[in-house]
């Protein structure tokens, strides 16, 4: 379907955790139009297998397609590593930008040449992310320590930011990799973000306890990088509306409660109800027509 200037972007997750790059996208590109598309139903994907995931992205974007968007967002780490490729080949003519774990800001951040990544099992085991991996540690000497964060989706998804349950997970995936040495955390899944104040808590109760430097760790958001990579190929693609040609509108589709995702708009972007529209899709068709 034809879009133009004026058409909207589109913005996918399997949950909550896109939200914390359409913050970025609202903030760095105020008059577009957005779309966001939250396929809570099928979350988490990172227990899921590449197939499943692929199937499902596809549906999506075709979905988001029939709403003529200029542009997909995929605003999922475990989307990126299991689907891009093909949901580039699918939509060639379509702006297509996915998210990959902050690795080389981590890298070139860390002054003990060790980095922490947190990610969701799939993610850690994906191609994309070990051929980044290698590259990385061939090129910078850095070591990369690994934590697969089992649940943690789940508990932000509920809306469980500030729980005893959610901080004793994050204590729990954090604490090694500060016990490994890192002094840079990677946030290598959308979701992370939203519990960024729990991880520092918990870094700051490991330096306390253990009488240790105060040092900065630094916690690594790729979120603004993707919005600026939006920027930068809507504008040269002739696409970039760099003025109000008329308010930009933000709709957003869930696959689960729209109550559950209202709450999320509030709870973590603080934007009202009446600021956007919510519509609850209860059944989406496979992509057959392309297999």
């Amino acid at each position: 379907m034809k879009s133009d200037r004026l058409s909207p972007v589109g913005v996918f997750d399997s949950g909550v955790g896109g939200l914390s790059v359409l913050q970025h996208i609202r903030h760095i590109l105020p008059h577009e139009s957005l779309i966001y598309f939250a396929d809570s139903a099928f979350a988490p994907y990172g227990d899921k297998s590449e197939a499943d995931i692929t199937e499902r992205c596809l549906a999506v974007a075709d979905f988001l397609q029939q709403k003529q968007i200029k542009a997909l967002v995929v605003a999922c780490n475990t989307a990126t590593a299991a689907a891009i490729k093909t949901l580039r080949e699918y939509y060639p003519d379509l702006i297509i930008i996915g998210m990959e774990p902050g690795l080389k800001p981590a890298a070139l951040l860390s002054k003990e040449k060790i980095v922490g990544v947190m990610a969701t099992q799939f993610t850690l085991q994906s191609e994309k992310f070990l051929h980044l991996k290698a590259h990385l540690t061939a090129e910078t000497s850095v070591r990369f320590e690994e934590q697969a964060c089992v649940g943690l989706v789940n508990q932000i998804e509920k809306g469980e930011l500030r729980s005893v349950t959610t901080l004793k997970l994050v204590r729990q995936f954090v604490t090694p990799l500060l016990q490994s040495g890192a002094d840079t955390l990677v946030l290598g899944c959308t979701h992370y973000p939203f519990v960024s104040s729990l991880i520092e808590q918990v870094i700051g109760e490991f330096q306390a306890e253990r009488h240790a430097s105060t040092q900065h760790i630094h916690l690594v958001d790729t979120g603004v990088a993707v919005a600026l990579q939006l920027q930068r190929l809507l504008e040269q693609g002739g696409l970039s509306l760099q003025a109000i040609h008329r308010p930009p509108t933000l709709t957003a589709y869930t696959t689960s409660s729209k109550s559950s995702l209202r709450n999320a708009f509030s709870q973590l972007l603080k934007i009202p109800d009446s600021a956007l529209q919510i519509f609850a899709i209860t059944e989406m068709s496979p992509v057959v027509s392309h297999c």
